[in-house]
């Protein structure tokens, strides 16, 4: 569909399909949750390469969710936070991810990384491709340039949905045909500097080398989330993470913790008490079920204890209920 042609029921259509309609299938605490029998069929390998086609960049079928992940950094980006620079894998990637609906439709949903001045336009190519933008906002502060995350949904054709997607963020670099090849990793690697295995063992989760970041991404078994048709695992972004970057004796974490709402204030008070700044809270989505709330945090320390901040933070997943228990955090 063209600019031009696009009228106002167009896109309301758009903005609605992004959003979704939603069910709610929960695990009670503690207990792993069983994908329902509604779950759609999975991408077929000809579906995967429309979709690695119409982006124009191959991704990575991560076959136990059902979901095709394409990774989108920001390699012509060379960041600092608080005059330091910063490795992209740190927190300025973004990524589409794709899974098929109990329809039989493909889902998409990203993580859009973006300069401040690409934010309007991107959402103006969005809109005029069907789109449904459900989130804008930080992920950092102090940073140089300001970055900032849409996230975009949308439902379709798998090869249709990614042509359409890569018109979207066209006016921006984040294009993989206007994106530089990766800059070469750097010898320090977290292999000899932050000790992996020991972060590993702090955080009770095992995590992967990114060059010189060492990351850490844990889902939510607990929960079944739903939106737009679809349960939404942890490769379509309900994770909570946390990346690592530096020497042992003073690194910088970087991460995501994703909550239900009796969960929010518990997490802050952890990340407080651990000497962790929290940057940000919001949603990614709407409309989904169980309503989730996503937060940023950030800080520089010796490895190890950022770790035990981040442990802090999981161990109040959980352990709340479910019900938006309303609560008076000022007494």
């Amino acid at each position: 569909m063209s600019g031009s042609n696009v009228t106002r029921r167009d896109l309301l259509r758009g903005a609605a399909v992004g959003m979704g309609t939603a069910a709610l299938a929960a695990a009670a605490p503690g207990e792993t949750a069983t994908v329902p029998m509604s779950e759609g069929p999975p991408l077929t390998p000809a579906e995967r390469a429309a979709i690695a086609k119409g982006i124009g960049k191959e991704g990575s079928w991560v076959a136990d969710q059902g979901v095709y992940t394409v990774p989108l950094p920001r390699n012509d980006l060379d960041v600092r936070i608080k005059g330091e620079p910063v490795p992209t894998p740190f927190g300025f990637g973004g990524w589409a991810a794709f899974k098929k609906a109990a329809d039989g439709q493909a889902v998409l949903m990203s993580d859009t990384v973006l300069l401040q001045e690409e934010v309007n336009p991107v959402l103006s190519a969005a809109l005029a491709n069907r789109f449904g933008a459900t989130a804008i906002h930080n992920h950092f502060f102090y940073e140089e340039p300001r970055v900032f995350y849409m996230h975009l949904h949308g439902r379709g054709e798998p090869g249709d949905l990614a042509r359409r997607y890569a018109a979207a963020i066209q006016p921006s670099r984040l294009h993989p045909a206007r994106q530089p090849a990766p800059r070469s990793t750097p010898a320090a690697t977290p292999a000899n500097q932050l000790n992996p295995a020991n972060l590993a063992r702090i955080a009770g989760h095992e995590g992967t080398v990114n060059g010189p970041v060492y990351k850490i991404t844990v889902g939510r078994k607990d929960l079944t989330v739903r939106a737009m048709g679809a349960t939404l695992p942890a490769a379509m972004g309900v994770n909570s993470w946390a990346a690592f970057y530096g020497a042992r004796n003073r690194a910088h974490i970087a991460g995501d913790i994703v909550m239900l709402e009796p969960e929010v204030q518990p997490v802050i008070a952890a990340l407080r008490k651990s000497g962790l700044e929290v940057v940000a809270l919001h949603n990614h989505m709407l409309n989904e079920e169980p309503r989730l709330f996503f937060l940023h945090y950030y800080g520089v320390g010796p490895a190890e204890d950022l770790a035990r901040g981040f442990r802090a933070a999981l161990d109040e997943l959980g352990k709340h209920g479910r019900a938006g228990k309303r609560e008076n955090w000022a007494d």
